[in-house]
């Protein structure tokens, strides 16, 4: 399940920074719209089988900050939900971190861009419905 995980985010995170150099409305959204379709279809089907559906509030609440010996706030990134840790491994490729932990800015950063990306999303996706006949 992890392998499904890590390429289903890593093909969602590219779709996603694609979509995000789009205009909604724009003809050549369709295509990724449909992979992120898809994508969230073999969400469900995984999330039903194995575990509850968290949305952002209750992730964020659910992952733990610690303190660093370094004075750093850090993520245990154990703390972090399946798939919203694979999202945020995807999202945070060539990022900086401890040994110990993702930094809890970037956990946060994350977080907020995701909410972002998800409204830019909505947009597309409403913008395409009412292009449909």
């Amino acid at each position: 399940m992890v392998d499904d995980f890590r390429s289903r985010e890593s093909v969602r995170r590219k779709a996603l920074w694609t979509l995000s150099h789009l205009v909604p409305g724009e003809p050549q959204a369709a295509a990724i719209l449909n992979v992120l379709d898809d994508i969230g279809d073999q969400e469900r089907v995984d999330l039903n089988q194995s575990q509850p559906h968290l949305d952002i509030d209750a992730v964020r609440k659910a992952v733990l900050i610690e303190r660093h010996s370094s004075g750093i706030n850090i993520v245990d990134e154990a703390s972090i939900p399946q798939p919203w840790r694979e999202r945020f491994l995807q999202a945070s490729i060539g990022s900086t971190r401890l040994i110990d932990g993702p930094y809890a800015h970037d956990w946060e950063k994350f977080l907020t861009q995701w909410q972002s990306e998800m409204l830019h999303l909505d947009a597309h996706m409403s913008a395409s419905r009412a292009h449909k006949p």
